[in-house]
């Protein structure tokens, strides 16, 4: 377990944060360039249909947010006014505003969360931890989550969870030494400024270089010892495969817009940096 100091952070750090790239569109704070296209996606669930909602802002996809709990609505909020802004696209789980998915299959009720349905001894716990585990229960939810991954488009830079969570449950302080995560985690940057429970984690060293130096709580998850829980940063870390899960306190719907607009110039600033390097003349 390494805490970096933001000096340190700073050095580290190659990149100019002003710098944004000048193809992309930029609108003015608050003011709308994108309206969505929705569909509804339906997949069957044991005896019940659940819905996933795509929504793309814009005709190209560089950027894509996912929202796996139905009841973490500040982090949807934000993302949605900055997709608005510049363009991405949206997918969510619709789950009456609820965290655990329950389904009926052969005349039982099971139930798990839909973080922990990437792997399948994900699936055996998260059934186990609320209430009955049974094969054909699990094959189900492999398909479900197999569907749900099929959403996601390939060409993204990274994936983008969207998280929200309760003072003091889970924060930072959960991935320092001594917290019941900080096996979980190779490195760690906690902000003396920042809320505890407002943090960025990711499977990726410059996504969380980055972060840490814009002075926000940061976790770079350990991909290869991290415990096999089944969730998305596991998968993603898994497959060395770029994720960030930006998580706020339920409510606080201007620190999480602060917060992926930051990540977004991360972003924008490598693809620009990556063209000029292509258009370098060699000869």
């Amino acid at each position: 377990m390494l805490v970096h100091s933001l000096y340190l952070l700073f050095f580290l750090t190659t990149a100019t944060p002003g710098i944004t790239n000048p193809g992309k569109h930029y609108v003015s704070e608050n003011s709308k360039a994108f309206s969505p296209s929705e569909k509804i996606i339906s997949h069957k669930l044991g005896d019940r249909v659940i819905s996933f909602k795509v929504s793309q802002y814009g005709e190209f996809v560089n950027t894509c947010c996912i929202n796996l709990h139905d009841d973490e609505t500040t982090a949807v909020k934000a993302a949605r006014s900055v997709l608005e802004e510049q363009g991405g696209l949206l997918i969510k789980i619709e789950n009456n505003a609820k965290r655990n998915i329950s389904f009926s299959f052969k005349g039982v009720i099971y139930t798990f969360d839909p973080n922990r349905i990437f792997s399948r001894t994900g699936i055996m716990l998260t059934l186990k931890a609320n209430g009955k585990i049974n094969p054909l229960a699990v094959t189900e939810v492999e398909k479900f989550a197999a569907h749900l991954l099929q959403l996601i488009p390939d060409s993204i830079p990274c994936l983008i969870a969207l998280h929200n969570n309760t003072d003091g449950d889970f924060s930072v302080r959960t991935y320092l030494p001594g917290g019941p995560r900080h096996n979980d985690a190779s490195q760690v940057y906690a902000d003396e400024w920042q809320d505890i429970d407002d943090i960025a984690l990711t499977t990726d060293q410059v996504i969380y270089n980055r972060m840490a130096s814009f002075g926000y709580n940061s976790i770079l998850q350990d991909n290869a010892n991290v415990f096999k829980d089944g969730s998305l940063s596991v998968y993603y870390g898994e497959q060395n495969r770029r994720y960030i899960n930006i998580e706020t306190q339920h409510g606080k719907t201007i620190q999480y817009r602060e917060m992926l607009k930051k990540l977004l110039v991360i972003l924008d600033e490598e693809k620009s940096t990556l063209a000029s390097l292509n258009t370098i003349d060699i000869d």
